[in-house]
């Protein structure tokens, strides 16, 4: 996607989640930070709506924690399996890049799956230097740039550790 293009899709998430997002990364510096969204997708607008994080621990045991990460399989089961009882879905999920923008590798979408979001914050020298979210394609040639919508309040949304 160029400059020009606006994105087609979008992800929207309150301030404090993000700024959640943005602490895990600082915090787990210099090694990648990983968690999963938990919310719902609204297909006819293209967009997904973050009502929940899980911050997760990066289980990667080799010295490539700085630019890869793992989450447990049973984690993730353990958030669907919650995120069904709440009638949600996991939506995507969020990772740190340490000294690396916030575009996602060739590992990333070697991994990714379509229709989930994939936002990335970039770290360098331990300070987040921006944050963007990304989509798969459904033939997984490359992914595209999503939106950002943040709101200024929790509402009904939550952050968890």
């Amino acid at each position: 996607m160029d400059e020009t293009t606006p994105p087609s899709h979008s992800i929207s998430l309150t301030r404090e989640q993000l700024d959640a997002i943005r602490d895990h990364a600082t915090r787990t510096y210099p090694e990648e930070c990983c968690g999963i969204l938990i919310g719902q997708l609204d297909w006819a607008a293209s967009a997904a709506v973050v009502h929940r994080l899980i911050a997760a621990s990066n289980t990667r045991e080799d010295s490539a924690r700085h630019n890869r990460y793992l989450i447990e399989p049973e984690t993730i089961l353990a958030a669907q399996r919650d995120a069904d009882r709440e009638g949600r879905a996991i939506i995507g999920y969020y990772h740190s890049h340490p000294d690396h923008p916030s575009e996602p590798s060739d590992f990333d979408r070697e991994y990714a799956w379509p229709d989930l979001s994939y936002l990335i914050v970039s770290v360098r020298g331990g300070e987040v230097a921006d944050q963007r979210s990304w989509r798969l394609r459904d033939d997984r040639s490359a992914f595209d740039q999503e939106a950002i919508h943040t709101s200024p309040s929790r509402s009904q949304r939550e952050v968890v550790s």
